[in-house]
């Protein structure tokens, strides 16, 4: 990593404590999952929740995902063309934005029925 990551993602802070106070330390927001055995003071956005249950960290993760993806798409279509990443996108990234950028390629042609 050439920069320190907007945010953090955590899904049990009591589990993840280290990495929750190296964030505090280096000032990088922290978004979590919070159930009852959590001190939500630690964390900078906290979403109540069951952080114990594979479901409920599933939908969670998906959601928080989906909505990267889309400020990822949304930030390149604002974005000047010209203008370089500061760092290189990884694949999953790539994949988003090239499945959000229009087709350049023009449809197939059809062949006219032949008349005997």
């Amino acid at each position: 990593m050439t920069k320190l990551p907007s945010a953090i993602w955590v899904v049990d802070t009591k589990k993840e404590h280290l990495a929750v106070q190296e964030a505090k330390k280096l000032g990088i927001p922290v978004i979590a999952i919070l159930d009852t055995n959590c001190d939500p003071d630690e964390v900078d956005f906290k979403i109540p929740g069951n952080d114990d249950a594979i479901r409920s960290i599933e939908l969670l993760t998906r959601v928080i995902t989906d909505a990267i993806a889309e400020g990822l798409k949304a930030r390149s279509a604002h974005a000047a063309p010209a203008t370089p990443a500061a760092e290189p996108l990884a694949e999953w990234e790539k994949e988003i934005l090239d499945s959000a950028a229009p087709s350049t390629e023009a449809p197939a042609a059809t062949d006219a029925p032949v008349e005997a």
